[in-house]
């Protein structure tokens, strides 16, 4: 790989500690602190996006390169490091976080001048580690590899992941906080973006009262990630917190679009370039119920439950716009680009809708057709991405009850299923308002509705096998989720078998990784 085209202006740009001491303390007044990896004396590839480093700039893996991959043999003077921010966690103000897990190589540019960042994850503590070892095991780091990659084949904003390694060590982890650690194999991974920033370092800075370090935090951003900014404006800032709503509300009807839990939405998780980020306890609906959540550490309040993902990322606005309040300081202005939040992404989201019916665009009715259709799927716990797969085989001549029979989870009652054929009668009806054809209709809906989605027990299957050396479903699954609207493997398209209704690891897990 071309190593040597990794430049860490960060470092230059920011005031830092530079003394290398990865003991857990309070950093004020910086925004990163240098350290290096840990090091590992016994890695193992598991995995190279080979696509993804052509990309960046990266260029081919050579037979050397595997050291780098888990951070033991660094180019000569250079400072990897991890950042600061701080963070709202479950609605409480926790003040400092920072890079816990991940460390920074720096930045690349790629021939057409694209920046992307480049982090390993479980390399070594920092001093943001909050008392914990900095590393990864190999559970939480095939989820976070497989997954962010699944979200970029979906076309959902995401990180991505370039390298998986086994690193040879054992690291001790209690799944599901019951007080039962066990030890796990270590692995690290590298995950790039074309930045990490989160609502959480502008949060920082602004509770130190730190405003000069905040504007030029900020003019960063604009500078490097908001070209439709004029960065010469004097409403440049006010352009920058309307232009993180935005995307944070195209991310949420994302999110919605392939029902898609993140499960962590604090405000240390949200990327102000509207990125999914940060992969630990998240999910993909099974059956459709807008009250999941996959994290057993949000129970029982469910405060980040699947339906209640748009509401939080309102909530996390508020919270940057108070941090960034210094810099904008228009109250009014502030409330409007709040208040506007939920009109634009219900708009956006019904929007989505339309397309995923397969229907031209939104008309009168519309709204009470999707609150009818939510009804419908909840009632009859009808698993979320197969009932759109099997709607698109909807002819006039179907039988309902075994077109559908394989998406309910608890079977069907006579009463059900005439509460499904009432509603598919009003979706026919709906159908015949289109202006496009059946043909238009049907590519629309083929290209909004993914045939594979990575299930959490599939992801626990694929985790089983590696722990056991074994690679051949994780090589499948990687062939699935680059084409996840084509049914390359039919056995990845079935609901969630019984058998890992209740299982640990397969619905429902914890943040512990």
């Amino acid at each position: 790989m071309k190593l040597n085209n990794i430049t860490q202006n960060f470092t230059k740009l920011f005031p830092g500690d530079f003394s290398g001491n990865n003991m857990q303390r309070q950093t004020p007044k910086i925004l990163f602190a240098a350290v290096k990896p840990a090091g590992f004396p016994h890695p193992e590839l598991l995995d190279f996006n080979e696509n993804l480093a052509e990309e960046i700039g990266l260029g081919k893996l050579e037979k050397n390169d595997l050291d780098f991959l888990v951070g033991n043999s660094l180019p000569e003077n250079w400072v990897t490091y991890a950042t600061a921010y701080a963070g709202h966690q479950f609605g409480n103000w926790a003040g400092q976080l920072g890079d816990g897990r991940a460390i920074y190589a720096g930045e690349i540019q790629n021939d057409e001048g694209k920046t992307t960042e480049i982090q390993w994850k479980g390399a070594g503590a920092t001093p943001y580690s909050r008392h914990a070892d900095g590393r990864a095991v190999l559970r939480s780091s095939v989820r976070e590899y497989l997954m962010s990659e699944a979200m970029f084949f979906l076309n959902i904003p995401t990180t991505r992941s370039l390298s998986l390694c086994l690193t040879g060590e054992k690291v001790m982890r209690d799944m599901m906080y019951d007080g039962n650690p066990a030890p796990e194999k270590g692995a690290v991974m590298i995950r790039t973006a074309e930045s990490f920033l989160r609502f959480g370092h502008f949060e920082l800075i602004s509770a130190q009262k730190e405003t000069a370090l905040l504007k030029k935090l900020t003019d960063f951003a604009i500078i490097n990630y908001f070209p439709e900014i004029n960065a010469e404006s004097e409403n440049k800032y006010r352009d920058f917190f309307e232009n993180i709503a935005l995307r944070t509300a195209d991310l949420m009807v994302e999110w919605y679009r392939v029902g898609f839990v993140h499960g962590v939405m604090n405000t240390d998780n949200m990327s102000v370039l509207g990125l999914t980020i940060d992969y630990g306890p998240f999910s993909f609906l099974d059956e459709y119920d807008l009250n999941f959540t996959p994290n057993t550490t949000d129970l029982p309040g469910r405060r980040y439950a699947f339906g209640k993902q748009a509401q939080i990322a309102q909530w996390n606005l508020w919270q940057l716009a108070n941090a960034l309040f210094p810099l904008i300081n228009d109250e009014a202005f502030l409330e409007k680009v709040l208040n506007d939040f939920s009109p634009t992404f219900w708009k956006k989201h019904d929007e989505m809708l339309a397309r995923k019916f397969g229907f031209e665009n939104l008309i009168e009715g519309d709204s009470e057709f999707f609150t009818n259709w939510q009804k419908l799927m909840e009632d009859l716990k009808i698993d979320h991405t197969l009932f759109f797969s099997q709607l698109e085989k909807l002819d006039e001549n179907n039988d309902l009850k075994i077109l559908f029979e394989n998406t309910f989870y608890d079977g069907i009652t006579e009463v059900q299923l005439k509460e499904l054929t009432d509603f598919i009668d009003l979706y026919r009806k709906r159908r015949t308002e289109n202006a496009i054809s059946m043909d238009v209709s049907l590519a629309m809906m083929k290209a909004n509705n993914p045939k594979f989605i990575l299930r959490n027990f599939i992801l626990f299957e694929c985790i089983e096998e590696l722990e056991n050396g074994k690679k051949e479903m994780f090589n499948k699954i990687l062939s699935a989720l680059r084409n996840p609207y084509e049914e390359i493997y039919p056995e990845f398209s079935q609901k969630r078998p019984s058998v890992y209704d209740d299982r640990s690891g397969c619905s429902m897990l914890s943040c512990s990784s």
